[in-house]
């Protein structure tokens, strides 16, 4: 059976009788996982506890918190209580985020990112084994640090995300997971074969890397919410593009859209929200976005599973209705695309 997971926006427009009522639906309908993103909002790991409290099997991810904000010890301690909780069900969704996060937001430089992520697993992973934490590296020094609780899997999936070539490497040497955003359908063979390289220095292969890119989706309700589907959809992804820095803006740029993308960052620059969503062409959306009535949604899904995605984790735009979240996660659950 294909394995799907899902991630909803907890900021705060969605209540917790909504997000729990999603996760249990996603539970009853055989998701492999919900994945809480941080940012702004509340944070992940208490909102993972919440649904943890009100599901059976459906794994608990973070999604992603960032490597800056926490100690790596800290990080630890807190994955694997969520494990112990959950009965096995963590899985840890890093990130270096962005300089206007972590320094506008946490207040603390943002500097060497790639190799600051490296030392943050390392680190994790040896406090996860149980065994002490002597570390000397440039970013931490520890002394006699250990976990008494450590978590109940043997060894507790880390994901990556990452879009960048160095990260890329990284992401291929050390996770067990690849957690991109906005990852362009048709650019996927070259972005697994830079991971399949940096898997290849540690030994590994592509094959030691679940490949879980979040992949925009929304299965519409006829012609006319089809139409503010899209509307929603390229909303959010100018957002991302025009008013996220410099990260996503390049990324489109790379899977050749770089006169899009541009168009974008000027139109949002000049504060014209809707001429920088209309600059969003419907190229750009089909190669990073699933969008259309249930049957066509699941069409679309098979092509990035074609791709090369093992789990895609489902996100929907800023907007969406709690009826189109629903309607969205029915069509494409594990059943309904086995059907």
């Amino acid at each position: 059976m294909d394995q799907i997971g899902l991630s909803i926006n907890t900021r705060g427009e969605t209540s917790d009788e909504e997000l729990v009522s999603i996760a249990q639906l996603a539970d009853q309908q055989g998701y492999h996982s919900f994945w809480a993103a941080e940012s702004w909002g509340r944070d992940a790991f208490t909102v993972l506890t919440m649904i943890a409290c009100h599901t059976q099997q459906l794994r608990l991810a973070t999604g992603i918190v960032n490597v800056f904000s926490r100690t790596p010890a800290i990080i630890a301690q807190t994955i694997a209580s969520l494990d112990i909780l959950s009965k096995g069900r963590a899985i840890l969704g890093l990130g270096s985020s962005g300089k206007a996060v972590v320094e506008g937001w946490h207040g603390v430089p943002f500097d060497s990112p790639v190799a600051r992520t490296r030392e943050y697993i390392e680190i994790i992973r040896q406090a996860l084994s149980g065994a002490p934490v002597n570390h000397q590296g440039k970013f931490y020094r520890m002394d006699r640090f250990r976990m008494i609780a450590p978590p109940v899997q043997e060894r507790l999936p880390i994901y990556i995300a990452s879009l960048g070539p160095k990260n890329l490497s990284l992401t291929g040497e050390v996770a067990d997971g690849w957690l991109p955003v906005w990852a362009n359908r048709e650019r996927l063979p070259d972005l697994l074969e830079q991971i399949s390289l940096g898997a290849a220095k540690s030994g590994r292969s592509i094959s030691d890397v679940t490949v879980a890119p979040y992949l925009m989706s929304y299965t519409a309700d006829g012609t006319e919410d089809l139409a503010h589907g899209e509307r929603l959809l390229k909303a959010h992804m100018a957002y991302y593009i025009g008013g996220m820095g410099t990260f996503y803006f390049e990324s489109f740029s790379r899977a050749g859209f770089a006169a899009e993308a541009q168009a974008v960052r000027d139109a949002w620059n000049s504060r014209d929200r809707e001429q920088a969503a209309a600059a969003v062409s419907d190229r750009m959306l089909e190669s990073v976005a699933v969008l259309g009535d249930a049957q066509q949604c699941r069409d679309q899904m098979a092509k990035f599973r074609q791709a090369g995605i093992d789990i895609p984790i489902l996100t929907f735009p800023h907007g969406a209705e709690l009826s189109a979240i629903h309607r969205t996660i029915k069509a494409l659950a594990p059943q309904a695309v086995a059907q």
